[in-house]
This record gives C-alpha cells, sequence and structure tokens, in this order.
C-alpha cells in the first residue's frame, strides 16, 4: 500500500509532495554521479566508494555550512535555483583549504510548505554546485515543518566529506616571513554578511529591482551571484606549486579568516592599494556609511580566497590559476608580527 497519511495532511505535512518532490531531484542528482556512488537517492544512507589509488594515509575532511539570510534574497526575487550552489561552495572550500579533493555532498531543506518544483529548483542548484567541485550528490533530506518556517520560506544547509594523504595536508606552520598572499577573485559577495546588506539597502523587492549603473545590473541580481567554487583550480596549483596555506575568506572577511591560518608570530601585511575590490563592495560602504574596518571585517571583499607561497613560486602560482579560470593576483606578503592582518 502506498503511503499516505490524512491526519498528518491536514496537519500540514504532504507526503506525496515529498514523493514528487524526490522524482523532479533525481534527474540533478544523477547529474552529479561519480565512479565513487554505489546507490541512488532514497535509501536511508548514500553508499560510496572512495578511490585511493596513490593515496598511502587517506584523511577524511569533512565540512558542514548553509547560506544563511541571502535566502532571504532568493524569497523575494522568486529564484531558487542558485542558492544550492552557494551551499555546495561554503563547504567545500573549505575543505580544499586544507589541501582535500570533496568526494561527496549532502544536503538538508526545511521548509514551510512542499512545493516540489521549488525543492527541484534548489536542488538543481545544488547538482550545479557538485558538478563544479568534482563530487558526487549522495543524499539528503527535505523536512516539511508548517508553524516552524513561513509557507513560502526556507532553509538550506550541507554536509561534505573530502579526503587527503595525510602527507599532502597543508603545513601553515612552514609559513615564513617574505612568503607572498596570493589573492583569488570573488564573484561577488557570496554567502556573508547579508543580515548587513538587506539592512544597508532596506532589501524590499523594489529595492532588489533598481538598477545601478555602478555594477551593471539589478541589485538584486548581483547579490544572488552564486559563490565562486575554488576548487579544482586549487587542486590544480596544489599539483603544480608548493602551496603552504590557504584561507577561505568568509563571514569575518579578511581579519577573522586569514589569521585562521597563520603560525604564531606571523601577520599578514596587505596594502589597500593591491585589493581589487569589487563595485558592489563600494556600494554597500557608500550607502551604509560603513568603516573601511567593518568593510574588511564583514565582506571578502572582492577575494574570495587567499593562498600564501614561497615567493619563488608566486609568479607560476598565479599563472596556473589564471589558466585554470581562477583569476589572481599578488596581495601582499607574511610579516614578523603577531597582528594578525595589518591592512595599511
Amino acid at each position: 500500500m502506498k503511503s499516505f497519511s490524512e491526519s498528518y495532511k491536514n496537519a500540514g505535512v504532504d507526503v506525496t509532495a515529498g514523493y514528487k518532490a524526490v522524482e523532479l531531484m533525481k534527474e540533478h542528482v544523477k547529474r552529479t554521479a561519480t565512479a565513487g556512488v554505489l546507490s541512488g537517492i532514497g535509501g536511508f544512507g548514500g553508499l560510496f566508494e572512495p578511490d585511493l589509488t596513490g593515496i598511502k594515509k587517506p584523511v577524511f575532511v569533512s565540512g558542514t555550512d548553509g547560506v544563511g539570510t541571502k535566502l532571504k534574497i532568493a524569497f523575494l526575487m522568486d529564484k531558487h535555483d542558485t542558492v544550492g550552489i552557494d551551499c555546495v561552495a561554503m563547504c567545500v572550500n573549505d575543505i580544499v583549504c586544507c589541501g582535500a579533493k570533496p568526494q561527496f555532498f549532502l544536503d538538508y531543506i526545511a521548509v514551510g510548505k512542499n512545493y516540489p518544483e521549488r525543492v527541484a529548483e534548489i536542488v538543481s542548484g545544488i547538482a550545479d554546485g557538485c558538478v563544479q567541485a568534482g563530487c558526487a550528490l549522495v543524499g539528503g533530506e527535505t523536512a516539511e515543518m508548517p508553524g516552524f518556517y513561513p509557507v513560502d520560506e526556507y532553509d538550506v544547509a550541507g554536509f561534505s566529506v573530502g579526503v587527503v594523504d595525510k602527507d599532502k595536508i597543508l603545513k601553515p606552520d612552514s609559513q615564513k616571513a617574505g612568503d607572498v598572499l596570493i589573492a583569488i577573485k570573488s564573484s561577488g559577495v557570496h554567502s556573508n554578511g547579508f543580515s548587513l546588506v538587506r539592512k544597508v539597502f532596506a532589501v524590499n523587492e523594489q529595492t532588489l529591482a533598481r538598477h545601478y549603473s555602478e555594477i551593471g545590473c539589478t541589485l538584486g541580481d548581483c547579490l544572488l551571484t552564486p559563490t565562486k567554487i575554488y576548487v579544482k583550480p586549487v587542486l590544480e596549483l596544489l599539483e603544480q606549486v608548493n602551496v603552504k596555506a590557504i584561507s577561505h575568506i568568509t563571514g569575518g572577511g579578511f581579519y577573522e579568516n586569514i589569521p585562521r591560518s597563520l603560525p604564531e608570530g606571523i601577520s599578514a601585511k596587505i596594502e589597500r592599494k593591491s585589493v581589487q575590490v569589487l563595485p558592489i563592495f563600494d556600494l554597500i560602504a557608500q550607502t551604509g556609511k560603513i568603516p573601511e574596518r567593518d568593510m574588511f571585517n564583514t565582506f571578502n571583499m572582492g577575494v574570495g580566497m587567499i593562498v600564501s607561497v614561497d615567493k619563488n613560486d608566486a609568479d607560476k602560482a598565479v599563472e596556473v590559476l589564471n589558466k585554470a579560470n581562477a583569476e589572481s593576483y599578488i596581495l601582499g606578503e607574511l610579516t614578523e608580527s603577531d597582528e594578525g592582518v595589518i591592512i595599511c
């Protein structure tokens, strides 16, 4: 007998909508399949057999994150096919900072009401992100929670696992004064700082529809630009250059994230004029009258990742990244200091 409960439906949970959502998302999940996938969606667990060829001492690296209040922009614009990319990016970009290759991903989508077509849209973005990262979407969960979320809202979170050879885990303690910091450009605001963004622009349907010449599009389109996924370019870089450390510039901006990859007694020295700030950040700062220190302590400012290499490897690193479609440039250097981050 097919599962159905009239009583549960009357309480706000339609299990048949869940079944339809699964059917609609299957085509998207299929696009992410890699050689390690041993099961389809619908089971109690996603089975994955990692290829450990050439890895002497495998170490698994995990990461989890969500999209945050950027989702409020998606709700207002009724556009749901890109936030899944953000969810994947926030997880896999963290994993690759250890030198690990993401293997698989799982999502969690909580909704006030299950609209199957909307859930499938969200999963289509998650699948896009997985393809960009080269990892498989092996499962997930869609939870219908009436009374907890408004009927037109939802939350998205994800979890990913990667693998790295123990001998190839990045060693930030090997950094020294004189090492060079390389910036990899971001695609925009990514998925951090949106509580401040929404306050600055008093975000609603009208403000999101406004076109700004500074950014060349509407505010809404700019803000919904998906987070760039750096996995493939960074893995290519790791094959060709001795990378010492990587910082993923997320919430907390420069001042919080760069020190996470620095050894004691070493600071990052960055000349303000060397930072290629994207126009959206100038617009945020000007509109909200936000001090520059706060901007660098909240947003990525146009720099999605920062890579540390020996000065003799800097030019090659920039060349490799640019060829791999990760536009990069020399941002600064390391210096002996306990200040953490010095922007001068």
